[in-house]
């Protein structure tokens, strides 16, 4: 189709092609297009809200139906170019999936969600993203859009699936056969009415392993999460206090879960990100729990710039650290004399949520050694 914008002529087909083709010199590992239609999800998404299995996401409740409407989130809106940003370090070895588990038996390490060993997300897709639309906009002219990175009320799952980025796991994270589901996804709204892909068929089967690994079972069951349950949400949305129950089950977990990835067998195909920008900072793939429970609020600070870690705070940092050393107790480490001596040099902090936290660890070890 040829359409007159902006005076221009713009052949459609050709500038998808175009589109798609400067994404990948940008560095997106995929670019496809969806149109607007997420009206199938809207029952599903109220009924989610509706169990309060969003928590205190209350963002995701505040704008209606302009989540899953996109014209009313950006008037004009008709198409979404949706993209895929790989974050896998290069370093990840062929044994990559079995060594993070391995972690997650270590009393002693501190476990950090992949995505967030580097530099935050956000910022590095956005860029890319507005790269992008300048881009086209030197090509087309200046034409409608807007740029999002989990950054507004966007359906940005539905629209990769319908893109055909991927499927929607039983885990509810978009999986692609060439690429697992180790990458970021992003948007550009737009005006301009380019050709739209078609979605690909699901690939999961009848293999559950993902609802089977999950720690605290916050995967209900296939395409259901109570995010309240989910390690995920407890370490990072969660301001309060981590609820007593849900504590042991955290285990060394500081930052994000990525079980169900980690089990999920398309991963053995998770592409390497090809940007320095998700490089291992801070040496958190091996960093220990004490190790990370020492760094004062400054060094905090410092060291997690350009962090998506950052974004918690020390106080709930030292929070989620706290609960991993009180489940060291269960690991292998009861009584261990490091880690009693760490819990007690933050027995008296300001906070008392992390004087709860540290109060908790220390009755974990009292409670395995048999005393009262």
């Amino acid at each position: 189709m040829v359409i007159v914008h902006d005076t221009v002529s713009i052949d459609m087909p050709t500038l998808a092609g175009l589109i798609k083709s400067w994404g990948q010199e940008l560095g997106l590992a995929e670019v496809r297009i969806s149109d607007t239609d997420l009206s199938h999800l809207e029952p599903g998404f109220e009924a989610w809200l509706a169990a309060g299995h969003h928590g205190d996401m209350d963002y995701m409740a505040a704008h209606g139906r302009r989540r899953t409407r996109p014209a009313e989130l950006v008037p004009g809106t008709v198409r979404v170019i949706c993209v895929r940003l790989n974050y896998l370090p290069p370093v990840a070895g062929p044994d990559w999936r079995e060594r993070e588990l391995a972690r997650l038996d270590d009393g002693a390490a501190a476990v950090v969600a992949i995505y967030a060993r580097g530099r935050d997300y956000h910022k590095v897709l956005r860029a890319r993203l507005q790269r992008l639309a300048e881009r086209i906009e030197q090509h087309v002219g200046a034409f409608g859009y807007r740029v999002f990175t989990d950054s507004a009320p966007v359906m940005e799952l539905g629209l990769a699936e319908k893109a055909g980025l991927g499927w929607r796991g039983k885990h509810t994270l978009v999986l692609d056969r060439s690429a697992g589901s180790m990458f970021f996804l992003g948007e550009i709204y737009t005006d301009l009415p380019l050709p739209v892909d078609a979605p690909v068929a699901p690939h999961c089967g009848a293999c559950s392993a993902c609802i089977a690994v999950c720690p605290t079972k916050a995967i209900l069951g296939p395409y259901q999460i109570d995010a309240r349950l989910c390690i995920s949400y407890q370490t990072i949305e969660n301001k309060a206090s981590i609820p007593e129950e849900l504590r042991p089950l955290l285990g060394n977990r500081v930052f994000g879960c990525d079980d169900c990835q980690l089990v999920c067998p398309w991963n053995k195909f998770a592409q390497r990100a090809t940007l320095p920008d998700f490089d291992v900072r801070n040496d958190l793939d091996s960093a220990t729990l004490l190790e990370l429970f020492s760094w004062s609020e400054e060094e905090f600070m410092q060291r997690l710039q350009g962090s998506p870690i950052r974004r918690i705070g020390h106080e709930r940092w030292l929070r989620n650290i706290a609960v991993g050393l009180g489940n060291a107790a269960r690991a292998g480490l009861c009584g261990d004399a490091a880690i009693m001596a760490g819990l007690a040099q933050r027995r008296e902090h300001p906070s008392a949520m992390v004087r709860e936290h540290v109060a908790w660890a220390l009755a974990q070890h009292s409670a395995s050694n048999g005393q009262p």
